[in-house]
């Protein structure tokens, strides 16, 4: 059975009150990839979610019946809807209690601005795995517009066994203005990120001899300050299931081979703009 986080239309809960504010989310966000389900209270949230599987939520603050608080409190109470990944987007200004209190229980906070539109689309593509690349032209050159010299003089990590495939991304890498280094083991990987501790994001191949990438990857995630690195699984093709046994292992994102230029530059763009 395909995974729920491998389809390729994801469902997007959107809560929020105000008609005008739905209608340009949904046009921000909205593509044929993505099945957009708008409520306007915190009651209608807490339905939609009881009836079906979402991944990803869009919250205002400023419900009718409920705070925003509130919803995400008993939301969390749900073992079918705790793990939700959860944005806040609010036009006011957070007290320094409640600020507190929601970073506890949201995924990011968006403050609606000038900049908010690109930040909420940028946010909304990450945690729906959106292939960005794939999105259509003014969307893809609002995310541009709004990744702006991101990548360069990032530095990333390449760990892939075979040198034919680190020599061909790197050239791809440097041309990022990015700098690169490479491993050809999970140990070696490892062992660089522990000396250096300077790496921003790491590719990381998943068919590695001895130590494959999902056990890399899990070992990474287990050493103090490593949990919110960003590390991209790189897999020989795409299979079924690989996304979410990526996910588990404790990747951030995944990309299958042969590697597009474009989708490579925009999911590097999304995570180390975060």
């Amino acid at each position: 059975m395909r995974s729920f986080v491998d389809r390729p239309m994801k469902n997007l809960l959107v809560v929020e009150d105000d008609a005008v504010q739905q209608m340009s989310i949904r046009e921000l966000i909205g593509n044929g990839d993505v099945n957009t389900t708008m409520v306007a209270s915190g009651r209608e949230a807490l339905d939609a979610l009881a009836s079906q599987k979402f991944d990803c939520m869009v919250l205002d603050l400023g419900l009718p019946d409920m705070t925003g608080v509130e919803l995400l409190e008993e939301i969390k109470k749900s073992a079918d809807s705790r793990t939700i990944p959860v944005i806040i987007y609010t036009a006011r200004d957070l007290l320094a209690g409640e600020s507190d209190k929601l970073k506890g229980l949201a995924e990011s906070i968006v403050i609606k601005d000038a900049s908010s539109p690109g930040r909420l689309l940028d946010e909304t593509t990450l945690l729906l795995h959106r292939n960005a690349a794939r999105l259509p032209e003014r969307q893809r050159r609002m995310l541009e517009s709004y990744h702006q010299g991101v990548l360069e003089n990032k530095k990333v990590l390449l760990v892939d066994d075979d040198i034919r495939n680190i020599f061909a991304m790197t050239s791809v890498l440097e041309r990022f203005k990015m700098s690169v280094v490479s491993a050809e083991n999970g140990k070696d990987a490892i062992e660089i990120l522990v000396n250096s501790r300077d790496i921003d994001i790491v590719l990381m191949d998943i068919m590695l001899p001895m130590m494959d990438g999902y056990a890399t990857t899990k070992a990474i995630r287990e050493i103090a300050g490593f949990e919110n690195l960003p590390i991209i699984a790189v897999t020989a093709k795409a299979m079924k299931g690989d996304r979410e046994k990526c996910i588990a292992a404790g990747a951030s994102d995944y990309l299958s081979k042969p590697v597009d230029t474009e989708q490579l530059r925009a999911i590097l763009r999304l995570w180390l703009h975060r």
